[in-house]
C-alpha cells in the first residue's frame, strides 16, 4: 500500500469567486488608467490559468484595493465637483480666447504661419513657418496641419493630417489658441 506522501500533490483548486475577485480587480486597474489594455490581456490570461491564490495576488499586487460602498460615494462625488470646476474654468476662457474669423469662401486655401507671405501671419515663436491651412472643402473648413513643429490642434486634440471645423472651435498654432467665428 502507497501513502499520499509519495505522490505530488496540489493545493486545492482554486474557486472561481477568486478569480473573479481577480479579473473585477484588473478591469478597476484599466478603468481608473493604472493598466494598459495589452498589460489587462496579459494578466487576464494568467488569472485564468493561476492554480494557486498567491499567483492570483501577485497579479493584482501593484493595484489599489477595491473600496468600500462609502469611500467610493465620497471618491465619486469628489471627482464629479472637479470635473464641474474644470468645465467651469473652459468656459470662462473660451469666451476670452481672440476671435478668428473665418474667411469668405475661396477655391485657394488660408495659409497660416509666421512667412510674411501666409495669409494670415502670426508672429510666435511657437508658430512655425508655413504651419497650417484653411480651406473650404465640399461646404466644410478643413484645417491641415502643414508638418509644424509644435503642432496644430482643433478643441484640445491634435491634428494629424486634417480636421473639419466649425463656428465655435477652439484651434491652435502652437500655443496661440483662437475661437473660431463667422462673419
Amino acid at each position: 500500500m502507497t501513502s499520499s506522501f509519495e505522490f505530488p500533490t496540489y493545493p486545492a483548486r482554486l474557486s472561481d469567486a477568486e478569480r473573479d475577485k481577480a479579473l473585477r480587480a484588473l478591469q478597476e486597474g484599466v478603468v481608473q488608467g493604472r493598466l494598459s489594455h495589452d498589460t489587462y490581456v496579459r494578466r487576464m490570461e494568467l488569472a485564468l490559468v493561476a492554480r494557486q491564490a498567491d499567483q492570483l495576488a501577485a497579479l493584482t499586487a501593484d493595484l489599489p484595493a477595491a473600496q468600500g460602498r462609502w469611500s467610493a460615494l465620497v471618491t465619486g462625488a469628489v471627482g464629479a465637483a472637479s470635473a464641474f470646476t474644470v468645465r467651469v474654468r473652459r468656459a470662462w476662457q473660451a469666451e476670452r480666447l481672440p476671435k478668428l474669423l473665418l474667411p469668405a469662401p475661396s477655391p485657394y486655401p488660408l495659409r497660416i504661419g509666421r512667412d510674411p507671405s501666409s495669409g494670415l501671419r502670426l508672429s510666435h515663436d511657437t508658430v512655425s513657418r508655413v504651419h497650417a491651412e484653411l480651406r473650404m472643402q465640399g461646404g466644410h473648413w478643413v484645417l491641415r496641419d502643414l508638418g509644424s513643429t509644435n503642432g496644430t490642434s482643433v478643441n484640445g486634440r491634435r491634428v494629424v493630417a486634417a480636421a473639419v471645423v466649425r463656428d465655435g472651435d477652439h484651434v491652435s498654432f502652437g500655443s496661440m489658441t483662437f475661437r473660431l467665428a463667422v462673419q
